[in-house]
């Protein structure tokens, strides 16, 4: 399988698709920092994007760019030594930064949801699994179909755990009797209990084998499919996320660095980082030597204002060393930030 397989749909359909629906969340200038006794972790700083209804947004990056923390930013799960510093997060058109507790506590899991990164940290242990779908369905007072009685929830188990390929006898098991793949399948019954509009993935595929990982994408893809909702996926595996999305941004030191569409991406990445990522990776297509990128992420403790990616970047100028780039337009769904753009580049 090549990374430009698709899991259930082709990403360029899915753009497409996207182009005439409308945003159902916009995240604007995103900020989160850690305090520590050395000075403030700047681990998302100044993001800003936007998923369209139904569309399939992925984010990449190496280890510790501030994906994660993205993605439990705008849901505002962050927790101490983390905070939010600023920014907005639009969710239908409601900022979730801005409301009370118990508002959001009531958009939680009916309008957007978290499938978490390691189900057996987030089940609980000592109850059994309907009992977990049904805690959520009951905090709503909904079953997803405007009901609220026992009957109801337990009907609506039976049909979540079908969706996501489980028999409906797993409801009454623990989640330490189940694999890790069942263990994640229910994470996403969960998710999808109450039809969110957007669905937030946090490397649902994380320390799961490659065959249970294509299974766990395939069952995504049909949940969003289903409900016509938007995804936000956080991965670090290229080719399972070019198989699934159709929108990648690229995460580099805390910054989006590169927005486009998959066939973009792949086909002709305009940052360097992006560049070099692409470079790295096995492809049936020719043989060649894996070329590595040089060097070590920076730091994100007292980032100076300069374009972080510079020590390691080939293509780096005098600018590179003075100031961050500016995002740029490069079209339809297509934003860079990198001097080589700019009309000051020299």
């Amino acid at each position: 399988m090549t990374t430009t397989e698709t899991i259930e749909t082709t990403g360029a359909e899915g753009a497409a698709g996207a182009s005439a629906a409308r945003d159902v969340l916009v995240v604007k200038n995103l900020c989160v920092y850690y305090a520590t006794p050395e000075g403030e972790v700047k681990a998302v700083e100044d993001v800003s994007f936007s998923l369209w209804q139904g569309e399939r947004f992925a984010l990449v990056g190496e280890s510790g760019c501030g994906k994660s923390t993205l993605a439990m930013g705008l849901m505002r799960l962050t927790r101490a030594p983390g905070r939010i510093v600023s920014g907005q997060v639009f969710l239908n058109g409601r900022d979730l930064l801005a409301l009370e507790d118990r508002e959001l506590r009531a958009l939680r899991l009916s309008e957007i949801a978290l499938i978490p990164q390691g189900a057996m940290n987030s089940l609980n242990p000592v109850m059994r699994v309907a009992a977990q779908i049904i805690d959520g369905l009951a905090d709503h007072q909904a079953d997803g179909n405007g009901k609220n009685s026992d009957e109801a929830h337990r009907q609506r188990v039976d049909q979540l755990l079908t969706t996501v390929g489980l028999p409906p006898s797993v409801k009454s098991m623990y989640p330490h009797e189940l694999s890790g793949g069942m263990k994640q399948r229910v994470a996403m019954a969960i998710a999808t209990s109450l039809s969110p509009t957007v669905i937030v993935a946090d490397e649902p595929t994380s320390a799961l084998d490659v065959v249970v990982q294509r299974q766990i994408m395939q069952t995504l893809g049909r949940l969003q499919a289903g409900l016509e909702a938007a995804v936000l996926l956080v991965g670090h595996d290229m080719g399972l996320v070019a198989q699934f999305a159709d929108t990648i941004g690229v995460m580099y030191a805390g910054r989006l660095v590169e927005v486009a569409p998959v066939q973009n991406i792949f086909k002709d990445p305009q940052h360097p980082y992006t560049r070099m990522l692409i470079q790295s990776l096995p492809t049936l297509d020719e043989k060649r030597d894996f070329v590595g990128i040089p060097g070590m992420p920076p730091t994100l403790l007292n980032l100076p204002p300069e374009c972080p990616f510079h020590p390691r970047c080939p293509h780096a100028m005098d600018i590179c060393r003075s100031e961050f780039p500016a995002q740029r337009e490069l079209g339809p769904r297509r934003q860079v930030s990198c001097h080589l753009y700019s009309e000051d580049a020299s």
